[in-house]
């Protein structure tokens, strides 16, 4: 399991003050970015000069609790599966490392930058990706 912190700025909230639902999606991607990040794989250069990429191609989300402007979060990354050419990633939200407020699932595919068709998994990615199975 990976482990990103992050708290709810003032701008992931509706006018109401409460967590806007498309947000959640974002706080996911961002933990993702992250772990992707501490494995080696950063986006700026797997996007400006990779030959593949690793879009989303399903995303699902749960809301289980509000949250508010100033919650502190702590956001568990999961690989679910692991397929030959695509992983599906888990993300658990929980407030103040406890209360579980929200779930996401996203589900990832590696492609060819030129023909967009699918590729297998990089073995190394696949190795990285197992250690948080």
């Amino acid at each position: 399991m990976y482990i990103h912190q992050t708290i709810v700025r003032l701008h992931n909230t509706d006018a109401a003050g409460l967590l806007f639902f498309a947000e959640q999606f974002r706080l996911a991607h961002d933990a993702y970015e992250s772990f992707m990040e501490s494995i080696g794989y950063p986006f700026a250069p797997l996007i400006r000069n990779s030959d593949y990429l690793l879009p989303i191609v399903h995303a699902e989300a749960d809301f289980l609790k509000p949250l508010s402007t100033g919650d502190r979060l702590e956001i568990q990354v999961k690989a679910e599966t692991i397929g030959e050419s695509s992983f599906t990633l888990g993300y658990l939200i929980r407030r103040d490392r406890n209360e579980p407020v929200g779930t996401v699932r996203t589900v990832h595919v590696l492609v060819s930058r030129q023909t967009g068709n699918s590729l297998s998994l990089l073995p190394e990615l696949r190795q990285k990706l197992e250690t948080i199975s």
